[in-house]
């Protein structure tokens, strides 16, 4: 079972959305913090993101910044130019793809008459009730460089999704949501490969997909959930013995084997209860509970709802 993608499905509230959008400087626009997850990638050109605290931050073409609690931000062509008033950061139009308002679009550019500049723009919907840990560990800006060979699958996949949104064709509305779940999962890989790679970081996720012993147990958590685990059996998968697989698991984790397992398990049956008609009964068996009055109480604990409640308030936040 892929721990990456389990990740992005267990936190995933509704379809993402994004634009292709051109500016010529110059141009300055400041855009609101939003519940969900924002990218930018630029096709063309250069621009600056413009925090609310810290330094601008320089973005040249093929650069990728991901803010994954959706921050408050600017975009410009200089960090000296003023940033108008705040307007959402991706307009938002079919399944998945956004159409930029009137002088917003490649035919009609906004901003001055300088360079030009192309960026796409998008955002995820998320549930942070549902977010997993190795979310939460991101920073609040995350910047990706795609020159000189770097993350060539996170920068292939931003220049296909512009391909897409420039222009509609058949099919495109299948395309544009699949490929906006593509470089999500290219971004979460460039920064897991980077903060492996710098060699300073010894726990945290980033390291725990990196090791190969606890990176096995996960496998095993994720792929069989409903699976009465022992912290010996996570053990011999990860092929060491069970106090040293319970040291390094919890280490780089931040909980215990068990923990983790029962923390996974109320996240499977949460996405099933939202996404699902399966009766509690049966969702109480597919996360390990023979007993459907045990599962309701550990659900109830975790989300301070029960089963049926729980449902019953995220259908109505849907609109269902």
């Amino acid at each position: 079972m892929d721990v990456l993608s389990d990740v992005v499905t267990a936190a995933r509230a509704g379809l993402p959305h994004s634009a292709r959008m051109l500016r010529t400087a110059p141009f300055g626009r400041s855009l609101p913090a939003t519940g969900g997850a924002g990218f930018h990638a630029v096709l063309r050109g250069t621009a600056w993101l413009i925090p609310p605290d810290g330094d601008p931050i320089p973005l040249g073409t093929g650069d990728v910044v991901f803010l994954p609690r959706g921050g408050a931000h600017g975009l410009a062509d200089s960090p000296s130019t003023p940033l108008t008033g705040a307007s959402p950061a991706v307009p938002r139009s079919g399944p998945g793809r956004g159409t930029a308002p009137a002088g917003d679009g490649d035919t009609a550019p906004a901003g001055g008459a300088g360079p030009a500049t192309v960026i796409l723009c998008g955002a995820y919907l998320l549930d942070r009730s549902r977010a997993h840990p190795l979310l939460e560990e991101l920073p609040e800006i995350v910047h990706l460089g795609t020159g000189a060979g770097r993350h060539p699958g996170l920068g292939s996949a931003a220049g296909l999704l512009g391909e897409e949104l420039e222009r509609s064709r058949p099919g495109s509305d299948a395309m544009v949501p699949a490929l906006l779940d593509v470089l999500l999962l290219q971004i979460l890989r460039a920064w897991l490969d980077e903060r492996a790679g710098d060699g300073a970081t010894t726990t945290g996720w980033s390291a725990a997909l990196h090791d190969p012993a606890v990176a096995a147990a996960l496998r095993a958590i994720h792929g069989e959930p409903g699976r009465r685990w022992s912290v010996e059996e996570l053990g011999r998968h990860a092929g060491l013995s069970r106090a040293a697989f319970a040291r390094r698991f919890t280490s780089l984790v931040g909980r215990p084997p068990l923990a983790y397992l029962t923390w996974w398990r109320m996240s499977v049956a949460a996405r099933l209860l939202h996404d699902s008609d399966a009766p509690s009964s049966a969702v109480a068996a597919r996360v390990g509970y023979a007993s459907e009055f045990a599962f309701a109480h550990a659900f109830k604990r975790a989300y301070g709802l029960p089963p049926g409640a729980y449902r019953r308030r995220e259908r109505v936040r849907a609109g269902e």
